[in-house]
């Protein structure tokens, strides 16, 4: 049984859990057309399982049973469910007209009427959520702590399960950039998709081979970039905001030496052997030549290249605005590798002006 603990431990550490991750996702992309079918069953009680075997852990049952993350044990369970339906439909459509024929949203014959059959479920809806909502606080109560004391701050200190995964961006990124800017660029992003993906096949009825780029896309932004934030979040920042595996037992004198270093300290003491310049852009000009590159001269490469394709049917303006977005999102796994395997703090580090990447 230690062996399992162990392996688990090991397994949860955020390198690998953040890469078996990555893998996973492609893969069950890649093979939608075998799990979409029965997986579905399989995958929930290997999950209730897990969670029923985990609480035997005094540790882990402490976590799970906790106020606050039980609607992330829910997030589980939903989002897990609603992936899979939704690629389940697309893949039957995507069989369907492979074959030949019309989707089965085209099947769908006639019209609903918003009163009284969508009011009616909408509202039977309300009646069965409200009456969870009841028993859940019958049973759990509010994670209401004593009034705020800053002589005695809780440790961990963490924000509602729903910004966990803002939290942990801080973690790789000034207040800054993860608090004001990244979430701005979500929104906008998201505001921008109509404008951007002017491909009209998938509107109406579900399909992942039309649209392989905008879903695969989209998911990755959603179930890696913040529902499994939110995971290691929850479960695998403990005291001091260290990591800890997910049946490791928390202990607040854990120390973990990490000495995060510069990008402007890699290159000049550790590879020239220099000291640093005193002057800020001869300091940071490594920094700034690879963001430079990695804006400007990346994109033109890229529609050259591997997205050639996507240049030619946008056109120029929509192209790089859309890698731009895509760049900056793919820079917050760039970033968070950067940090787990070698403590890189910042690319670009002003302390003049309060200005770092």
């Amino acid at each position: 049984m230690q062996f399992l603990i162990d392996a688990v431990n090991w397994l949860t550490q955020p390198p690998i859990l953040f890469s078996l991750a990555l893998i996973v996702f492609f893969i069950a992309l890649r093979s939608r057309w075998v799990w979409t079918q029965r997986f579905m069953m399989i995958w929930m009680g290997i999950l209730t399982f897990f969670f029923a075997a985990g609480s035997f852990h005094p540790h882990f049952r402490s976590i799970i049973t906790k106020g606050d993350n039980i609607p992330i044990i829910i997030m589980i369970y939903m989002v897990s469910f609603f992936v899979w339906l939704g690629l389940k439909q697309a893949h039957e459509n995507d069989e369907r007209k492979a074959r030949g024929e019309p989707v089965w949203e085209a099947a769908l014959e006639g019209k609903e009427f918003t009163w009284p059959d969508l009011v009616y479920i909408e509202f039977l809806s309300t009646l069965v959520l409200g009456l969870g909502l009841l028993i859940w606080s019958l049973f759990f109560h509010a994670p209401l702590e004593e009034p705020a004391n800053p002589t005695n701050s809780p440790n961990p200190s963490k924000a509602p399960w729903y910004f966990l995964g803002l939290q942990e961006m801080l973690v790789y990124y000034d207040p800054w950039m993860a608090g004001v800017v990244l979430p701005s660029l979500i929104i906008v992003g998201l505001m921008a998709i109509p404008y951007i993906d002017t491909n009209p096949k998938g509107n109406g009825y579900y399909t992942f081979r039309e649209r392989k780029t905008e879903i695969t896309l989209f998911l990755f932004g959603f179930l890696i970039l913040w529902c499994l934030l939110i995971f290691i979040g929850t479960f695998l920042r403990g005291p001091n905001w260290n990591f800890f595996g997910l049946f490791e037992t928390w202990d607040i004198h854990k120390v973990e030496p990490l000495t995060n270093v510069d990008l402007s300290e890699y290159f000049w003491i550790h590879f020239l052997g220099k000291p640093l310049p005193e002057q800020w852009y001869v300091r940071e000009a490594p920094g700034l030549i690879l963001l430079v590159l990695y804006l400007f001269a990346l994109p033109p490469l890229l529609a050259k290249t591997l997205l050639r394709r996507f240049y030619e049917k946008m056109g120029f303006a929509r192209y790089n605005i859309f890698v731009i977005l895509l760049l900056i999102m793919l820079s917050m796994p760039l970033k968070m590798y950067l940090r787990w395997l070698f403590n890189l703090k910042y690319f670009i580090h002003l302390q003049e002006f309060d200005f770092n990447i």
